[in-house]
């Protein structure tokens, strides 16, 4: 609970709130929306990813990128290889992109809660927006210090927060018990045929209630499927009844604008305060579990050669999952805070929130019908394409958002989508123009040369990507500059299909004095390397590693050139002993 369903726990501070604005709240209008409200999250959250995608997974891993790992070996044609690993990058960015609406709505919303403190009614949105903003540079600055400190009390307070909320839900129903038939589909359809275009464009409103519920897929290698299933049940019923109770309380009061705060104050003045105050805690845990999955997505795309390698510190020396990428914290931050400028309030924000969300749903719709029909599991894979179907509509919804704000869920989507573009499509050139040495010619050279010079005393590293072909900086420090250690090691990392695990071992002798040396690791695995080679006994001297100075004058190039200055080099992002270190340099023109 207060890994997972920060974000989905704390929509029900907005999402009817926001619908309402829309539309009048009439009786028919509530009841409609309501049954619109529990059907998104039995079909989006509850079918889609409780139990379809979760039933996919590789070593319990979840999320887009592993979505793709478990397709591809599945598809026969290169062209859709292509495309379902576009689509998972489209899937990504779309991802990231609602990473830097999610903590500016969910703490905005709910310090908007002081306006029903009595006394504080009169508080200017700028003061509220500059509240909001020191919660959030708060957070974001206590990102390097590690959280797994704070963490235990996440679930607890969660579970305070779902309490609450189911509470206040049941005695507002006990007074209007009518809203319970909103359980029924009947009235969710009714109300879509009745308000024609109006009630589509509802749907782009209603799809806040489910924002969040693609964290039970992408969270399960965290976890595990069941401990997350079990924990959803019991949200599941609290949302429900928060939802119908907020739906009751309008009936009761039609002019109310801040439909939960004005509920809890109503049913209990006293507890006000501290409700509010669990409701700020409860947004701040979801915008952690946000932060904390916006690492590991980095992370999985480092891991992939989808994304610049950047630098990593491990925050944990108990859980590898604990990780702070710096480039990544104080962008988010500067994102965050840039949102909470532009939009000021919550109800203005969540015109925009909502598009990323249906974007990444339906993709992962796409991805899970194709992996069920070429399963041959035609029953899940008809199910998917009926659940796909629904993601597009709720999708098509949105796009009423695009010019209302909707637009940067786009462009922070499109500025991600474009740095993966251009650079695996710069690393895909590069490795093109490498001169790369066929081993057997190689093997001839070096038996030649160890034979007759003089060697250094000790060992030398070497890191190369294949065995098969040589990089040129390895044949630079050999043959033109005549080092040659008495023992070479050449050290190769290979990234397995598989989301954990490492094997290290020298697996053969290509000559005298010259050994290979493989780590096989899950593309999800924190790897210290320094400390397997310390393990296997390796004590070496001197590591050469390879370094691109790339002279272009096209534009894309320049790009790719600027992300390469900029980003770690390969031993800096292994952490390699920096005073054992030789940068080889090579020229190549792009």
């Amino acid at each position: 609970m207060g890994l997972v369903f920060g974000d989905i726990g704390t929509s029900p501070i907005y999402t009817l709130t926001v619908i309402f604005l829309l539309t009048k709240p009439t009786y028919s209008h509530i009841i409609g929306v309501l049954s619109l409200i529990i059907w998104t999250l039995i079909i989006l959250v509850t079918l889609e990813y409780a139990w379809l995608a979760m039933s996919l997974g590789k070593k319990g891993e979840g999320g887009t990128i592993v979505l793709k790992e478990i397709l591809v070996p599945l598809l026969k044609s290169s062209r859709n290889v292509s495309l379902v690993t576009l689509l998972a990058y489209v899937g990504t960015s779309f991802l990231m992109g609602d990473g830097v609406i999610t903590p500016a709505i969910s703490i905005l919303s709910a310090v908007e809660g002081l306006r029903i403190v009595p006394q504080l009614e009169n508080i200017n949105q700028g003061t509220i927006v500059l509240i909001s903003g020191l919660i959030a540079i708060a957070l974001f600055t206590v990102q390097s210090k590690g959280i797994e400190k704070i963490t235990w009390v996440f679930g607890p307070i969660m579970v305070i927060w779902f309490a609450a909320m189911g509470s206040a839900g049941i005695a507002s129903i006990f007074y209007t018990p009518e809203v319970i038939k909103a359980i029924n589909p009947y009235y969710a359809i009714r109300f879509l045929l009745d308000n024609g275009i109006m009630g589509f464009f509802v749907l782009s409103e209603v799809i806040l209630c489910a924002t969040g519920g693609e964290a039970l897929y992408a969270d399960m290698g965290h976890l595990g499927r069941e401990p997350i299933l079990k924990a959803w049940r019991f949200v599941f019923i609290a949302l429900v009844f928060n939802y119908l109770g907020q739906g009751a309380f309008l009936l009761r009061n039609p002019g109310s604008t801040n439909f939960l705060y004005e509920m809890v104050n109503q049913q209990a003045p006293l507890l006000y305060i501290p409700f509010l105050l669990l409701s700020i805690m409860a947004t701040i845990i979801a915008s952690q579990a946000m932060i904390s999955s916006m690492f590991s997505i980095v992370y999985q795309g480092i891991t992939t050669r989808a994304m610049p390698m950047l630098k990593i510190d491990y925050t944990s020396g108990i859980l590898k999952s604990q990780i702070y990428i710096s480039t990544v914290n104080w962008l988010l931050l500067i994102s965050v805070l840039f949102m909470m400028l532009i939009f000021k309030e919550s109800s203005r924000l969540a015109a925009a929130y909502g598009l990323a969300v249906t974007g990444t749903m339906s993709i992962t719709g796409i991805l899970m019908t194709s992996i069920f029909y070429h399963r041959r599991n035609i029953s899940k894979a008809l199910i998917s394409l009926f659940i796909t179907f629904i993601d597009i509509v709720f999708l098509l919804s949105n796009s009423y958002k695009i010019p209302h704000g909707g637009y940067w869920s786009i462009i922070i989507a499109l500025f991600i989508f474009s740095l993966i573009i251009i650079y695996t499509s710069g690393q895909k050139r590069l490795y093109e123009l490498m001169k790369l040495m066929k081993v057997e010619n190689f093997l001839e050279k070096y038996k030649q040369l160890y034979a007759t010079q003089n060697k250094i005393t000790g060992t030398a590293l070497f890191f190369t990507r294949d065995i098969a072909n040589i990089p040129q900086y390895i044949s630079h420090v050999m043959f033109k500059n005549n080092i040659i250690y008495e023992n070479n090691i050449f050290i190769s990392i290979i990234k397995s299909d598989s989301p954990f695990g490492i094997e290290s071992s020298f697996t053969k002798e290509l000559a005298k004095g010259l050994r290979v040396f493989e780590i096989k690791t899950g593309y999800m695995e924190i790897v210290d390397v320094e400390q397997i080679l310390k393990d296997q006994g390796i004590s070496e001297k001197t590591i050469f590693y390879g370094v691109e100075d790339i002279f272009t004058t096209n534009l894309i190039w320049k790009i790719f050139s600027i992300i390469k200055k900029l980003s770690p080099s390969f031993v800096q992002f292994y952490r390699l002993p920096t005073d054992e270190l030789h940068g080889v340099m090579t020229r190549y023109e792009m």
